[in-house]
């Protein structure tokens, strides 16, 4: 890059003012949250996730450097949303993955709701909870899923990724619309936030290198939690 197209030092000052700016509005955001899906923290991640990126590009092109700050899946975000500003309808689309860990489990789950619900006009109890395809459906159609997420190990299942869209419209869709393809055509630019869960998360926090971590930080700690452990009282033998 060449002198000429380099960012000003006032440009690179201003780039992290903006980075404080919108770090003090996620904690204001995350303070007031309504729930666990609060579109207002989706909305002030997000514009910490810019400021953050643009610093980051400013201050390489000014001075060569660059922040210790990774936002995940950056390089493959989403579009600029041209979606309408006050949206009259919205869609939200879910995707998550499981794993069947224990199907024996799965099939003792479906056979307890089988036999609460002795009615179950789906068919044959027996065969349907007789086989893993039966019991899923018996599971699914009975719960919520919601509530399978949150008790997915009661019924031998293992969580993979997940992902949440939420996507803006001028109207709703005419009542069966879209039921034969319900997610294909979707505009990635009128996708307003999105929330990803992956074990590739997990897994970038997995390759620190341990052995970069001080061996008298490490005692520190020990001693730390040691001295807590003093404060504690005796479990009564009794109870």
């Amino acid at each position: 890059m060449s002198d000429a197209a380099q960012p000003t030092a006032a440009e690179v000052r201003a780039a992290a003012e903006a980075v404080k700016t919108a770090l003090d509005r996620h904690l204001a955001a995350v303070e007031r949250r309504s729930g666990e899906d609060d579109p207002a923290v989706y909305e002030a991640f997000n514009e910490l996730a810019g400021a953050a990126e643009t610093y980051d590009e400013l201050l390489y092109d000014r001075y060569d450097e660059v922040t210790p700050f990774e936002i995940p899946g950056a390089e493959d975000a989403l579009p600029p949303y041209t979606g309408p500003e006050e949206p009259n309808a919205l869609s939200v689309l879910i995707r998550r993955d499981y794993a069947v860990v224990e199907p024996q489990r799965l099939l003792a789950q479906a056979q307890r709701v089988e036999a609460v619900d002795s009615d179950d006009s789906r068919g044959s109890g027996a065969e349907a909870s007789a086989t893993v395809h039966g019991a899923l459906g018996i599971l699914f159609g009975e719960f919520e899923p919601d509530e399978i997420a949150s008790r997915h190990k009661e019924f031998g299942l293992e969580e993979g990724d997940s992902t949440l869209w939420v996507t803006a419209t001028d109207e709703q869709p005419e009542p069966g619309e879209w039921l034969e393809a319900p997610f294909e055509q979707i505009d990635p630019q009128r996708v307003v936030c999105r929330f990803d869960v992956s074990a590739v998360f997990d897994d970038e926090l997995d390759d620190v290198d341990l052995e970069d971590v001080e061996d008298e930080d490490l005692e520190d700690d020990l001693d730390a939690d040691l001295d807590g452990e003093e404060d504690l009282e005796p479990l009564d033998a009794e109870r």
